[in-house]
């Protein structure tokens, strides 16, 4: 089709190549569960092919929304831990635009000035919901979105908070289960845990796969070290570890960060990770397979997706089923 018969395509074209009503086409940009998916797919493919788009004004006039999703971005970390937040805004941002909704980000310095964008984008800007990240223990802003009935998903389980809300998280003790596992078969009974200090839900769950899989398996050294995140800090953990009492023959780390510094200090020692001692590191970012590390890889695409449909879901006046999403995550098996 010529670019100006495609710049052309109305809806009522796509309903005539897709032999439908309107209405259909309608129900499949805007509420696809109401058309079978034989019917949805026919539909498509004519959008496709028609290079059909929908009236974004058109349809903020009619539904009073601005199809706009509010996120806040963080400031970047070691350069390593900031990689799964950057393809989760990639990927959110990816499944909004599949349903016509985009994504507006700004800077907070702390939670309280997130919660005054909040206010200042809801009252200004009309946006119809938000999504929060690095969700945490007495997290403020999940009860200041609750009580001013904001529509609002979270990357990150609620951590003790007694708000009932749609949230997306990855089984971070499930995946540190699967690492101490596969350590277990290959002959290790010392294996070390590096982590992050008490007070980070994420450090604790990933921890406590770590724990419970040596308690399943009677294994009763399990030396561990908590540092703040970072090579740095991994680096000063195995040193830690190493000279303790009873050395690991093996690592699991809470982040690639922390692998990355226990892999330097073997290394400064002589020994040589994955033939001396294995290291397996949480969240596979492009470092781990450049520098050969066995970790833990997150679902982002997923969680993403399933945070747009929560909102969705939210936002079409209904309750997301179900209300929460815990995504398993897989072992990725490398040199180390």
């Amino acid at each position: 089709m010529a670019a100006g018969e495609r710049s052309r395509a109305t809806l009522n074209a796509v309903a005539r190549q897709a032999n439908v009503s309107r209405q259909t086409v309608s129900n499949v940009i805007n509420f696809p569960e109401r058309v079978s998916e034989e019917t949805r797919l026919r539909v498509l493919a004519a959008i496709e092919d028609l290079g059909y788009r929908p009236h974004r004004a058109a349809r903020q006039l009619r539904t009073s929304r601005s199809q706009v999703i509010g996120l806040r971005v963080w400031p970047p970390g070691d350069g390593l831990s900031g990689v799964v937040l950057d393809h989760f805004l990639h990927s959110l941002t990816a499944s909004a635009e599949q349903h016509d909704h985009h994504v507006m980000l700004f800077t907070a310095a702390d939670d309280e000035a997130e919660m005054a964008a909040y206010a200042d984008l809801t009252a200004t800007v009309g946006v119809d919901a938000f999504v929060l990240t690095h969700t945490h223990h007495d997290d403020q802003r999940i009860r200041w979105l609750a009580e001013h009935r904001l529509p609002f998903a979270t990357f990150g389980r609620p951590w003790g908070s007694q708000v009932s809300y749609p949230w997306v998280d990855v089984d971070g003790a499930a995946g540190t289960r699967l690492a101490t596992e596969h350590l277990l078969r290959r002959g290790h009974q010392v294996i070390g845990f590096v982590g992050w200090p008490p007070g980070s839900g994420v450090g604790e769950d990933r921890r406590a796969g770590w724990l419970s899989t040596l308690d399943s398996a009677g294994i009763g050294h399990r030396p561990e070290a908590a540092v703040f995140d970072g090579a740095e800090g991994g680096r000063v953990a195995a040193a830690r570890l190493l000279d303790g009492d009873h050395p690991p023959t093996a690592f699991v780390c809470a982040s690639d960060s922390l692998a990355v510094g226990v892999v330097t200090e073997l290394r400064e020692r002589g020994r040589h990770p994955g033939a001396d001692a294995s290291v397996i590191g949480f969240d596979d970012t492009p470092a781990a397979g450049v520098l050969g590390l066995s970790s833990i890889a997150q679902p982002i695409a997923e969680v993403a997706a399933e945070c747009v449909r929560h909102l969705r879901a939210v936002l079409d006046g209904e309750t997301p089923t179900p209300l929460s999403s815990l995504l398993p995550p897989r072992l990725v098996l490398r040199q180390t």
